[in-house]
């Protein structure tokens, strides 16, 4: 049964494709302007009425983020393994405050779905699997999106072990367990578009100004 719900933006990568030409990273991706309103400030307040709590997934000085407001939960598992790692980043702080599932989604995609948490909730109910996670259509073919999930935190200690046995790739580690599938429409805009390269948040930058001069 999905009680308390811990919301866990997930900004632990690196932003390689953000650099000059792959080569330079450029650290908190999140922190670029949309026009008025940083990426991770648009999915924060997207996110925050979502859930029971909401933290950041990040690394590093944790300072950098005081403006935020929100507790700061870094890796516990070392060579930035991937989203896994902060999901469980984000499973044991929740354990620590009786939370039931971690709602996770990525701090670079400024147009996610407001009811996220409820279609995910419901799809895992309905499917009768213990996590959840989004999908949208393309091409006929459903896409899943793996930072987008709801994870019971009853599996942090299961994903430990994945985790030091070397998986990364999400889909591997919710496979095992199975996995509800939540669709949500890819048009107009696909909600999990993710700013990745520049030209990306040319886009970005495009569609939200759009939205707000509406």
């Amino acid at each position: 049964m999905v009680d308390r719900v811990l919301g866990v933006v997930l900004a632990g990568g690196l932003a390689r494709r953000m650099g000059d030409g792959g080569h330079r990273a450029l650290p908190d991706k999140g922190r670029l302007d949309l026009g008025g309103q940083s990426l991770m400030a648009e999915v924060i307040a997207r996110l925050a009425g979502q859930c029971d709590r909401l933290v950041l997934n990040a690394n590093g000085n944790a300072a950098r983020f005081a403006d935020l407001g929100l507790t700061v939960v870094p890796d516990s598992i070392a060579g930035f393994p991937g989203p896994l790692a902060g999901v469980l980043a984000g499973m044991d702080h929740a354990a620590g405050l009786g939370f039931t599932h971690v709602l996770s989604a990525a701090a670079d995609t400024p147009f996610l779905p407001e009811d996220l948490a409820a279609r995910l909730k419901e799809a895992s109910a309905l499917q009768s699997r213990p996590i959840a996670l989004a999908a949208t259509r393309e091409n006929g073919r459903l896409v899943r999106h793996p930072t987008f999930g709801l994870w019971p935190v009853d599996l942090r200690a299961d994903l430990r072990a994945a985790l030091d046995d070397g998986v990364s790739k999400v889909v591997v580690w919710t496979d095992r367990h199975g996995t509800a599938l939540a669709e949500f429409p890819a048009t107009p805009v696909d909600p999990f578009f993710n700013v990745n390269t520049p030209e990306d948040l040319e886009r970005a930058r495009a569609i939200w100004q759009n939205r707000h001069r509406a």
